[in-house]
């Protein structure tokens, strides 16, 4: 039988006709199959490593981001025209609640401020006390700002007085940089040496 040639004058070779005769064939592609095999459980393996790595990491950013902010939560009322004059503590923040008239608002409003991340209490150029309602993250997104926003609302309900939304982050999602831009909420950029362990 005379083999079939290429135009690089290469012999052209059935691989059915060799699956059939040549034992060996059988045997690599079994080979590959296993090592193919053993390659997407080993790379399985690592992203679910990665990922627990990942969720295991978050805390601590988050700590860190958290514990840089309030270390710098003078300068951060300084950016928005106002005087730092103490924070407002979960306990006060609960007080303030019960003080008020807490009608249509929904438990899981009232926890999310009560554990907001900071609360400033602040001054005007002129002495009228305020406040500040900051989140934070390592990187700062829509559900950042939204609660920066409602805790906000939620002091100036509380207390009748002026209250900014901030987030205080390293960097900011794409997707909240138009809010940023309008003055919908303030963005405080931590320095990146607030994350650098002495």
């Amino acid at each position: 039988r005379t083999r079939p040639i290429n135009s690089c004058g290469c012999l052209i070779y059935d691989r059915t006709l060799l699956t059939a005769t040549d034992p060996r064939s059988t045997a690599l592609d079994r080979q590959i199959a296993e090592t193919r095999l053993q390659i997407a459980e080993s790379t399985a393996d690592t992203d679910r490593w990665l990922n627990q790595l990942r969720a295991d990491i978050a805390p601590i950013k988050a700590a860190q981001a958290a514990n840089s902010a309030r270390a710098e939560a003078d300068v951060m009322a300084e950016k928005q025209g106002l005087t730092f004059v103490a924070f407002v503590e979960r306990q006060e923040r609960w007080a303030m609640v019960h003080a008020s008239d807490k009608r249509e608002l929904s438990e899981k409003e009232l926890l999310n401020f009560r554990y907001a991340n900071i609360v400033i209490r602040a001054a005007e150029p002129d002495g009228t006390e305020c406040y500040v309602a900051v989140e934070v993250s390592y990187t700062a997104n829509g559900r950042d700002t939204e609660r920066a926003q409602r805790n906000a609302q939620l002091l100036t309900r509380f207390t009748g007085r002026r209250a900014d939304p901030v987030v205080a982050s390293l960097r900011i999602d794409d997707r909240i940089r138009a809010a940023v831009d309008s003055g919908e909420v303030a963005w405080y950029q931590l320095h990146p040496q607030t994350f650098e362990v002495e």
